[in-house]
């Protein structure tokens, strides 16, 4: 069973609308290739007796364009799907876009999400933090840049306190933060409400960032008192 899906009265007269155009449109179509004028009669799918041989013959052509309507808007949700990949969406965006899941997304448009790594900083030991983000290709260069810059230990000044990298899903795959005790940057395990990040400069992705601040807050105060 798919997910529910919630639409407001606006959306849904919207997509009444849509639907309705594009009925027009493969009707219209239809006619065409049966030599019948764009105003001429049958009007409507429903305009002829259902029972009669031209009705037989106009419903299958209905029918033909109705099926090439299907394999091209799956060619163009392809290519729109490689578009925002390279624009930087994820596959739980594009299955809330298309109305799937994440995992039917993946399967569907296996190429769309190349793979990156976004490296994402948090600077200065009191608040308010700054927060600061680089998209890169490889994993390996983002947790050595995230890395170097916590090890630096000038978060006091406005340096880099924690930096945790994530995937092409926004999913972190690698956390760390300066630990007071060591001098020294450490890796840590991000709590699960942390684990995905919201894209964008968005209202979640800022209370996502707010929430991360508490936590390296704490654990910062929890590694001093331990020091």
């Amino acid at each position: 069973m798919g997910d529910d899906v919630w639409v407001d009265d606006g959306e849904r007269d919207e997509g009444v609308g849509f639907v309705t155009a594009l009925q027009d449109l493969l009707w219209a179509e239809a006619k065409r290739r049966e030599g019948i004028p764009a105003d001429g009669h049958p009007h409507s799918v429903d305009a002829l007796r259902p029972e009669s041989p031209a009705a037989r013959r106009l419903h299958l052509r209905h029918l033909e364009v109705a099926a090439e309507c299907g394999e091209i808007a799956e060619r163009v949700m392809k290519e729109a799907a490689a578009r925002a990949g390279r624009a930087g969406a994820s596959y739980p965006e594009m299955g809330a876009a298309a109305r799937i899941t994440r995992q039917s997304a993946r399967n569907r448009w296996p190429q769309a999400v190349g793979t990156r790594w976004t490296l994402h900083t948090l600077t200065g030991r009191q608040p308010p933090h700054d927060t600061d983000t680089v998209m890169t290709r490889s994993r390996e260069k983002a947790v050595i840049t995230g890395w170097d810059a916590v090890r630096k230990g000038d978060a006091a000044t406005g340096g880099v306190l924690a930096a945790v990298v994530s995937d092409s899903e926004h999913r972190v795959v690698w956390a760390s933060l300066f630990d007071p005790a060591e001098y020294d940057a450490v890796v840590v395990e991000v709590p699960d409400d942390l684990v995905d990040i919201p894209s964008g400069d968005s209202e979640a992705h800022q209370a996502w960032a707010d929430r991360w601040a508490l936590f390296v807050a704490a654990e910062i105060e929890r590694r001093t008192v331990r020091a």
